[in-house]
């Protein structure tokens, strides 16, 4: 299905990134990853599926390094068709005990880091006429938690970015669409299990529990498997004319 194209994707050495990696691998694409943590490990598993795929470790809070990280791709792997923005942080607490320096990281890095991926990718894509840039949103673009003020303003930025870049696209071959989970288990959610478990002296079912039974009527955590498989549909054919949606995947979290 992807045979011939060329997909980057941060933030992809573990959780929904690694998930989407491995799915665009598995169809037929070269694939780019970035991020820290067990590169070896993500690089692994890619490999098993796309024995050429390499890992670009810019910092997604600097644009200089994001801007050389798209050259790489067109330069090393020959052109960049997908872009998948998912680079992510997280940080909790009330707006005004909120550190500055963490609302700066994060507005960077789940943020500023998605339009300057853009920025450098859309020419390439544009000159080809075919490009799919997917950036991972969140709940959380839709609607507010509290304690997460810097997370739900990147991510409700990320939706309208989202949205201008598909319009300003709209009539090439270039189509710009978010995704938008609820509670998926990822490294970043794990964290947040684990402080429920603390904090309430329970156990981890009964962390997870309690965790989905706030915010996500399904009860059930939605996987990076499943998130990838959208990403593949957005990359299809049939998607050509899905432009600028935020597509929730959240177990009825929006709904209510």
């Amino acid at each position: 299905m992807l045979t011939g194209k060329t997909a980057l994707v941060t933030g992809s050495t573990s959780g929904i990134g690694l998930g989407i990696a491995l799915a665009m691998a598995r169809q037929g694409a070269r694939v780019m990853l970035n991020g820290f943590g067990d590169v070896d490990g993500a690089l692994a598993e890619v490999r098993a599926f796309d024995p050429q795929a390499l890992h670009d470790g810019a910092d997604m809070s600097k644009p200089e390094q994001i801007e050389a990280m798209v050259q790489r791709c067109e330069r090393e792997l020959g052109r960049l068709d997908i872009l998948v923005n998912n680079a992510g942080i997280q940080h909790v607490a009330p707006i005004e005990k909120f550190p500055v320096e963490r609302w700066d990281a994060i507005i960077a890095i789940n943020l500023s880091s998605a339009f300057h991926g853009m920025r450098a990718a859309l020419p390439g894509m544009k000159q080809r006429n075919w490009g799919r840039i997917i950036n991972m949103a969140s709940v959380h673009g839709l609607v507010a938690s509290t304690e997460k003020c810097a997370y739900v303003a990147a991510k409700h930025g990320i939706v309208g970015l989202t949205k201008v870049a598909a319009l300003e696209n709209a009539t090439t071959g270039v189509t710009v669409n978010a995704i938008c989970p609820g509670w998926v288990l990822t490294p970043l959610v794990q964290k947040q299990v684990d402080a429920r478990a603390a904090q309430d002296g329970v156990d981890q079912a009964e962390a997870k529990r309690r965790l989905l039974g706030e915010k996500q009527p399904s009860m059930q955590f939605t996987t990076p498997e499943q998130l990838a498989e959208l990403a593949l549909f957005l990359c299809s054919p049939a998607a050509d004319n899905v432009r600028g949606v935020a597509w929730q995947v959240d177990g009825g979290w929006t709904a209510q």
